[in-house]
């Protein structure tokens, strides 16, 4: 196989995983919220108003187990439970602000049409 081949299997190989991780209807948009900065369980589900409680937790578990997220429980009455990125969660910022601008931008393109 050549450097090039090589190459492009090694492209395909990680670009598959990182889908894998952020895949799903509901994923960006939890990553999106968490952007700016920690939040609790009802406020990420009232910036996300159509995904049930349930598919939430879910969610936010298997972000929680691919380290995007980290939940953080505090000692509190009653018990206190915060979600914020992780710094490999943050570092996604980048890459969310040019598929934001090319939605936006997609968006445009299809709406005048």
């Amino acid at each position: 196989m050549s450097q090039k081949e090589q190459g492009c299997q090694f492209k395909l190989m990680v670009s598959r995983d990182a889908l894998e991780i952020i895949q799903g209807k509901w994923r960006l948009p939890i990553i999106i919220s968490l952007i700016s900065g920690k939040k609790r369980f009802g406020e990420i589900q009232r910036d996300i108003s159509d995904i049930s409680p349930k598919m939430l937790s879910q969610e936010l578990k298997a972000l929680e187990m691919n380290k995007i997220i980290k939940r953080t429980l505090y000692d509190s009455m009653p018990v206190t439970v915060e979600y914020s990125l992780t710094p490999l969660g943050m570092s996604m910022r980048k890459m969310l602000d040019e598929l934001i601008n090319w939605g936006s931008h997609f968006r445009k393109e299809i709406i005048s049409q």
